[in-house]
């Protein structure tokens, strides 16, 4: 009992010296021990650190998921170590409207279909933004945040445990200046006790501070497995898009408008197909596509060889097909049960299939 009354009357000394201790300091009256420059500058890089990592980090998650309320509600069920639940991201919702669109207006029909075709896709990249967000979260967020989480935590009460021996020195510097001769040599071995324990402090302090440097090295490689699966990932996107591109340009041109009571006499309506990266036409550009029809079902009759002029620029999606530069001049003809929005074209010795779309008949 009576050991515990001395061992706090002990502690209740030492934190009154260490309170008064930081109170002169504070009020200019008392001296304190400065740290030497390479363990400031350990200090400031640590701190510095730690700023960016957390900034990087914010960034980061809006990047993956700019919804706040979303954020909020994953970051709850992380904290109660429970599995969100699955939603869809918006790429996917967009998919499924437009297929579900697509087939209320019917698989049939060239805008249903189209609209079934953009929806695939756009879940397609709805999959690839999910595992690049997936591959972030593990790959680049989680060290960042078991670094501020585990390393820097450790860094920080080290560094407080200093200050306080630091406190201790300078008090026991302060009593040693104070003392009576017949006081100074118990004032002097004080003295000489928190100096080695300051220096003990500041030697762990020091390496577990040297140690950023190898967290820099890990967060580069960190950085590099984010880049590589944003490179991925969008990568995958524009693959994904040029595909769609190519299937949106073999549709034909024109279709009927289901949703309109059929008249007698009527005209269809002319819808010409534009490439996503070629060139808006003109409207005599229209005009003449919309005049040609009748030149495409002669030539199919006929089967004999047109001039024809290429609209847009196309790539051709396989080796059966020839691809198109805008404004050129090509050889065209039907061949006996090709499908009808195509038709056989030649260049020189080139030769494939070209879609009507493309092409504007020659007189």
């Amino acid at each position: 009992m009576d050991f515990n009354v001395k061992r706090l009357a002990a502690d209740a000394g030492t934190f009154l010296s260490r309170a008064v201790q930081f109170t002169e300091e504070k009020l200019g009256q008392a001296e304190k021990t400065e740290l030497d420059a390479h363990l400031e500058n350990l200090l400031g890089r640590a701190e510095s650190t730690r700023q960016w990592t957390e900034r990087i980090m914010k960034q980061t998650e809006v990047l993956l998921q700019p919804n706040p309320n979303v954020r909020l509600e994953e970051f709850l069920y992380e904290k109660l170590e429970k599995k969100a639940p699955t939603r869809m991201n918006n790429h996917e919702l967009l998919g499924q409207s437009m297929i579900e669109s697509g087939n209320e207006f019917g698989p049939g029909t060239a805008y249903g279909n189209a609209l079934i075709k953009c929806g695939e896709t756009e879940k397609q990249i709805g999959g690839a933004e999910r595992e690049f967000i997936q591959s972030s979260a593990i790959n680049f967020l989680t060290p960042f945040r078991n670094f501020l989480e585990g390393d820097f935590k450790t860094i920080l009460k080290e560094r407080k445990l200093l200050q306080v021996k630091r406190l201790d020195l300078d008090a026991a510097k302060t009593r040693l200046k104070k003392a009576r001769m017949t006081d100074r040599a118990m004032a002097e071995q004080e003295l000489r006790m928190t100096q080695s324990e300051f220096d003990r402090q500041a030697e762990i302090t020091r390496l577990l501070l040297e140690g950023v440097s190898s967290t820099h090295a890990h967060h580069l490689r960190c950085l590099n497995d984010f880049v590589e699966a944003q490179s991925t990932y969008y990568a995958q996107g524009y693959q994904y898009m040029v595909d769609l591109q190519k299937q949106l340009g073999s549709f034909p041109s024109s279709f009927s408008n289901n949703n309109q009571s059929p008249v007698s006499g009527a005209a269809s309506i002319s819808v010409p197909t534009i490439p996503v990266s070629g060139p808006l036409p003109s409207p005599s550009s229209g005009r003449a596509g919309s005049a040609s029809a009748g030149g495409f079902n002669e030539l199919r009759v006929t089967s004999g060889s047109r001039k024809a002029r290429v609209l847009y620029d196309y790539d051709a999606a396989g080796s059966s097909e020839l691809s198109l530069l805008a404004d050129e001049v090509i050889t065209v003809s039907s061949v006996p049960g090709m499908d009808s929005d195509w038709l056989m074209g030649e260049r020189g010795n080139q030769r494939g299939k070209v879609p009507i779309t493309y092409l504007e008949l020659l007189n």
